[in-house]
């Protein structure tokens, strides 16, 4: 070979190899990436609804309703543009006969679940766009049409109103709504905060009557949040019934349209009780209600006689620890049986009666949980339920008919999550795992795929370019995880660690936890915002873990229920001894373990950094509980009853008892109009610490709520939280 062939050869052979390092050069994740781009946002399928005749679905598409065939995926029709009709479209509801379409629009925020908004309704056939009520009046919610689409029920300013949609004349149902006194039609906070409801009616099958709940809050204890900007605070007051404390009396009627006379339904003596679901059957004159007593470990569900407010009890159920809330009573279209679910075998399952309240069959059974029903299809006399079956880490599709054989739909392993169409022969499917994004799909009835409708690889594609490591699954296991059975049990947890991970290094810890009765942050699920954040943590040389404690959900009644009485007692000392076992490992250091948690998290790397000081030398704490006897009565009294009952389970294992103990790195984060976990948590914590010499660093968000979001809010928030690690992990070194 020539000299200047050989060296031609030779450049082109660095330069060839320098270019595909360039090529395949891999980015750093910042957090303007996370919190200020959108670079790491999935695409979505948003507006999914099942059209009347089973064969078509509905989208919203850049503003636009688009009409769908389930079977070939073509655009049938658009039915509704935004731009055409002047407003925005971001969610919508049609009528029965799907002839009309509700639209709300200048949506406000109230609560987590509550809004507000001028409502539209805009008619298919004649395409006319028409205001709900005059903008002259306040903003509706709720805002549900009638059976047979002629009327819109809705509430404001606590009453509730129908107008009907031939005249457009609005009649008030109610008429002594008052805020913070009397709610006609919607649920007071703890109701919306806890029992996840927000609509408080209900129309009756044939559209003549509407089933309501009335709360009287007048007794409950008022809190006020104070907003900051001005020269002077405003202050915004609100009841929150904080745990002991007064709840509102709420009582159930049922409004006759042709009589115009309400009717109260008969739900027993006792008021201090809970009522926290009621629908109507396929009888258009009986009223199923739920009841549960201030305990919540005793459930009853009533059938009420909508014309003379009678009721029978038709179920009753007891618990010795709570009965969980749920949407699971189906009430099936022969009238004469019902489905729902029960923890009462240990396990979650799915039990049919009839409706004399006998026992007829247990359809599911096994060591696992039902999660929940997707819903009753009758020509198949199937239903069909979400379950962690195969591992609490994962979620299923399945079908079970009547006699109690069961079908597994759904054939991608990680979190399956479906809707069905209205004559159950397809559905829609959400599926994802731990490392890879959403894909939605259309399946058949059987669980046979039909068509992908998003797959979102140009995101897959986008991540490459990131250094991303696999979120790794494992368990601890140690004699003192046990059940009060005396069963020992292994904790399921995940690691993140840098992509350039070497186990001859040493490398610090971060234990990102929730822990809370019944919840998981160890599932075999794709998510963002966080895990995006612990990959950058991981960039920078920390590795990330996360363990579900005793008291988690999917896994059983004992392993989840077993915290009664003692929040945060064996939470901590899994976590403490989850930490103590990651500290042996070669490649850990055990003086760089750190705590980061939010809410029940803050509450638990709180107590991590107090309880648990020997082995956690740093921990973040974002809106914590610090005493539970600040916190709501619905979501602590089922989990602590009432501190006037157990006093000692409330005061034993709140952080704020436990300052004097704090000898690392300590960050307090709170938003100063936290609506849910209050400002004053942080506040008494902060007393609490002063008084005890502890030197800590805090943050406040004037005028933030629980979320702590809304402009720069979160990137600022992120960027605190990741210098206060670096630096807490730099200075002990």
């Amino acid at each position: 070979m020539k000299r200047s062939n050989f060296i031609y050869s030779i450049c082109l052979m660095v330069l060839i190899f320098f270019s595909g390092n360039i090529a395949i050069a891999q980015k750093d994740i910042k957090l303007k990436d996370i919190w200020s781009s959108p670079v790491f946002y999935p695409k979505m399928v948003g507006g999914f609804h099942s059209m009347k005749d089973g064969n078509t679905y509905s989208v919203l598409e850049y503003g636009n309703i688009n009409i769908y065939s389930y079977k070939t995926g073509k655009l049938i029709k658009t039915l509704a543009k935004s731009k055409k009709l002047g407003i925005n479209i971001s969610s919508y509801n049609f009528s029965q006969d799907e002839t009309k379409i509700l639209i709300p629009t200048e949506t406000e925020k109230i609560y987590r679940r509550s809004s507000k908004s001028y409502y539209f309704v805009y008619d298919i056939n004649k395409s006319e766009l028409s205001t709900l009520a005059s903008k002259s009046k306040n903003k509706q919610s709720l805002a549900t049409f009638s059976p047979d689409g002629n009327k819109v029920a809705y509430t404001r300013d606590n009453n509730i109103f129908v107008t009907d949609l031939n005249t457009f004349k609005e009649t008030q149902i109610t008429k002594d709504g008052k805020i913070n006194s009397i709610i006609n039609g919607g649920t007071d906070w703890v109701y919306e905060e806890e029992f996840a409801i927000t609509q408080g009616f209900e129309w009756s099958p044939n559209g003549d009557k509407i089933a309501y709940m009335r709360f009287d809050e007048t007794d409950v204890p008022q809190f006020t949040l104070q907003y900051f900007g001005n020269l002077y605070p405003q202050n915004y007051n609100y009841k929150y019934p904080k745990a002991g404390e007064k709840n509102s009396i709420v009582e159930i009627y049922v409004y006759d349209l042709k009589t115009k006379e309400n009717k109260k339904m008969d739900t027993g003596s006792e008021t201090d009780i809970y009522l926290p679901r009621f629908q109507w059957t396929k009888n258009n004159d009986i009223l199923s209600i739920q009841r549960l007593n201030r305990l919540q470990n005793k459930f009853d569900i009533l059938l009420a006689n909508s014309t003379t407010g009678k009721t029978n009890t038709l179920y009753s159920e007891e618990n010795k620890y709570y009965v969980e809330i749920t949407d699971n009573v189906t009430y099936l279209p022969n009238g004469k049986n019902f489905i729902l679910t029960s923890e009462k075998d240990g396990f979650n399952h799915l039990y049919l009666y009839d409706m004399k309240g006998e026992e007829i069959r247990q359809l599911t059974k096994g060591n696992w949980d039902v999660i929940s029903v997707d819903g009753y299809d009758a020509k198949r006399k199937s239903i069909f339920y979400q379950s962690a079956e195969s591992s609490p880490l994962n979620r299923d599709i399945y079908s079970v008919n009547l006699k109690g054989k069961r079908t597994k739909l759904s054939s991608r392993k990680g979190t399956n999550k479906a809707q069905f169409s209205t004559t159950f022969n397809y559905y829609f499917n959400s599926w994802s795992d731990a490392n890879t994004p959403f894909v939605y799909s259309i399946n058949k009835y059987n669980g046979k795929e039909v068509r992908i409708l998003e797959d979102n690889k140009q995101l897959i594609d986008n991540l490459k370019k990131f250094n991303l490591s696999k979120k790794e699954f494992f368990t601890i296991k140690d004699p003192s995880y046990k059940l009060p059975s005396g069963k020992e049990v292994e904790l399921n947890a995940y690691s993140i660690k840098p992509s350039n991970f070497d186990e001859n290094k040493k490398y610090p810890a971060l234990l990102f936890v929730y822990g809370g009765p019944g919840s998981q942050q160890v599932t075999n699920a794709w998510g963002w915002n966080n895990y995006f954040w612990f990959q950058m943590l991981a960039e920078k040389g920390i590795i990330v873990y996360c363990i579900d404690n005793r008291g988690t959900g999917a896994r059983g009644e004992e392993f989840k229920k077993m915290t009664y009485k003692e929040l945060g007692k064996f939470e901590i000392e899994d976590q403490i001894v989850a930490a103590k076992q990651l500290a042996k490992l070669n490649y850990i250091d055990e003086n760089h373990i750190a705590m980061f948690g939010w809410s029940f998290g803050g509450f638990m790397s709180t107590l991590a950094i107090t309880k648990g000081s020997d082995i956690f030398s740093t921990a973040i704490a974002v809106a914590p509980v610090t005493n539970w006897r600040q916190y709501d009565n619905i979501y602590t009294e089922r989990f602590m009853r009432t501190p006037q009952e157990n006093p000692s389970g409330y005061d034993e294992n709140s952080p704020i008892n436990h300052v004097s103990k704090l000898k690392g790195d300590y960050l307090l984060i709170h938003g100063s109009a936290d609506d849910n976990v209050h400002y004053q948590n942080a506040l008494d914590l902060i007393t609490a610490l002063v008084d005890a010499d502890k030197d800590f660093d805090l943050m406040v968000y004037p005028n933030k709520d629980h979320g702590i979001y809304g402009g720069n809010t979160r990137k600022h928030l992120y960027r605190k939280m990741t210098n206060f690690l670096l630096k807490s992990f730099k200075n002990k070194n």
